[in-house]
């Protein structure tokens, strides 16, 4: 069955925005540059002799509650949310300039960014981009923690989430589904924030880690609900999961015609899945074929 092949974008001129790693607390600098077509999304380390990781599951590592790359021993973490952005906006050929190992965590959505690469502009490319039609259903995980993709009924990409936090968490259960368009992703997930429990952030800290991060940083669940902040949206914290995990499928570097539907999945099992997808569709592997 044919697929119809959108152009690749760009974006129109180099933007910027500083903040601080929401993990490492340190001050961090990016820029969005424009790229060219077949290019993809390249992060470039400016302290690190302008090292380039691709925003690709192949250079994918594992790490705790967050996506990271790495290429020749150079790593990015906590691209999740700036590849949400970009392929939220449909924006395919995009280098990240950055002049630390991880990105700022802004306000722990992907609102911050979406709006300076608004700023930038979008432009059409010749290059047409690569897309995977989802034909049969693939399933990763087990039976209580699991992702699948499955055929679509339209020409469409689709996802629905479904978080399970158990009865007796503040945060409880709650599920989200749509097909995601720009449009859709910019007023609907886009601006869901990274959450926390309360006890989970303590331990954080006790560690070292997150230290310069309060409640206004990322959404914060203490016993009574969300801790010296509001909610966005009544089920914020499911979106921001669908969020995560439009970030991760991005790092496929391809379009996706089918339907998504995650249980309690995390940054691994969809990095697994859009793995699988490609092994199953080498021709739209560039970084398979360029082996």
């Amino acid at each position: 069955m044919e697929v119809n092949q959108r152009q690749q974008t760009t974006i129109g001129k180099p933007v910027g925005y500083r903040g601080f790693g929401l993990w490492s607390s340190r001050d961090v600098e990016i820029e969005f540059r424009p790229a060219d077509p077949n290019t993809g999304i390249v992060f470039v380390r400016t302290d690190c002799d302008h090292a380039r990781i691709p925003g690709h599951v192949q250079f994918r590592i594992e790490a705790p509650r967050r996506t990271t790359l790495a290429c020749n021993g150079v790593q990015v973490e906590m691209v999740e949310h700036i590849m949400a952005a970009l392929a939220g906006l449909q924006i395919d050929n995009c280098e990240v300039w950055v002049n630390e190992s991880e990105m700022p965590g802004a306000d722990g959505s992907s609102l911050p960014f979406v709006e300076v690469l608004q700023q930038a502009g979008i432009q059409r490319q010749e290059a047409l981009r690569s897309v995977i039609r989802v034909t049969d259903v693939t399933r990763v995980g087990d039976e209580e923690t699991w992702i699948e993709a499955r055929p679509a009924k339209k020409d469409e990409f689709a996802v629905q989430y479904r978080l399970d936090y158990g009865s007796d968490s503040i945060i409880g259960r709650e599920s989200f589904r749509s097909k995601i368009t720009p449009e859709i992703f910019v007023c609907e997930l886009a601006p869901a924030r990274t959450f926390i429990l309360e006890h989970e952030a303590q331990w954080l800290r006790s560690q070292g880690l997150a230290q310069r991060v309060t409640p206004q940083d990322v959404l914060v669940f203490g016993a009574e609900g969300v801790i010296d902040n509001e909610l966005r949206f009544e089920d914020e914290c499911v979106r921001h999961k669908t969020l995560d995990l439009i970030g991760d499928l991005a790092l496929a570097g391809c379009d996706f015609i089918g339907q998504f539907v995650a249980q309690k999945s995390g940054h691994r099992l969809n990095a697994q899945l859009a793995g699988v997808l490609l092994a199953e569709n080498p021709s739209q592997n560039k970084w398979q074929r360029s082996a």
